[in-house]
């Protein structure tokens, strides 16, 4: 199997292509500066992804602006912190703001010029647009969690996205799925029987950060630390 025998790469966006654990870190940091006890970066992402995943499976319909604020409460009431609404929604806000990884762009440009390039993202369009700004990258599909009214690792997401990419003549067989999360996308994308790479953004840290266990480890088709390292593989194939 070789990266040039994909028509599509459908995306993660928020971990893969968004450094959304730099961002989380610094949009709580207003609330983790009032915690009383001593918190690891990996507390804070642990407990974020343990109230996310929760949040998305009970409010499956909420636009990710609206669950963050959620998470943000659930985040204070378990570190005994008082905050106000406004706090909590200024969070949600801020996730339209975070920056994308430093290789990100200059990867994407180059595989927009092989590839269709397909996002399939567990955030709403309104924050998603912030994100697509800092891209640099016109995507051939965008379909959010909004879009679908529900969350990864549901099976509705991926039904509806290969539903949509067939549409445009884009098959299973075709699609390479890229991610970093094993509990959001490549589980599923097992389960569908996707092509998949990971882009191993912890590859230098311990856990899963901000994304939950995924339980037995799904296995994988391609691994790159970076997107630039994917973007590289690629040149190399076609070099021979």
């Amino acid at each position: 199997m070789k990266l040039s025998d994909f028509k599509a790469l459908t995306f993660d966006v928020y971990g893969t292509l968004i450094d959304w654990e730099g961002g989380m870190i610094t949009g709580l940091k207003p609330l983790t500066d009032r915690v009383s006890h001593s918190l690891t970066r990996d507390d804070i992402l642990e407990a974020h992804a343990f109230y996310e995943s929760t949040s998305q499976r009970y409010s499956p319909a909420k636009k990710y602006y609206e669950l963050l604020p959620v998470v943000y409460r659930r985040l204070a009431e378990e570190w005994g912190v008082e905050v106000t609404w406004e706090e909590c929604e200024a969070y949600g806000m801020s996730a339209r703001h975070w920056h994308a990884f430093d290789d990100t762009i200059e990867a994407l440009t180059y595989l927009k010029k092989h590839f269709k390039l397909v996002v399939l993202t567990n955030t709403d369009n309104l924050t998603f647009s912030g994100a697509n700004t800092r891209l640099g990258v016109h995507f051939d599909g965008v379909y959010t969690a909004e879009d679908v009214g529900s969350y990864k690792p549901a099976d509705r997401n991926f039904d509806y996205m290969l539903e949509m990419l067939a549409r445009q003549g884009i098959e299973k067989g075709d699609i390479l799925h890229t991610a970093e999360s094993m509990f959001h996308d490549h589980a599923p994308a097992n389960k569908f029987g996707l092509a998949n790479c990971w882009i191993y953004r912890r590859h230098d840290k311990e856990g899963f950060g901000a994304t939950m266990n995924p339980g037995e480890m799904p296995t994988y088709n391609f691994r790159f630390n970076s997107m630039m390292d994917m973007a590289k593989a690629h040149q190399a194939e076609l070099a021979g």
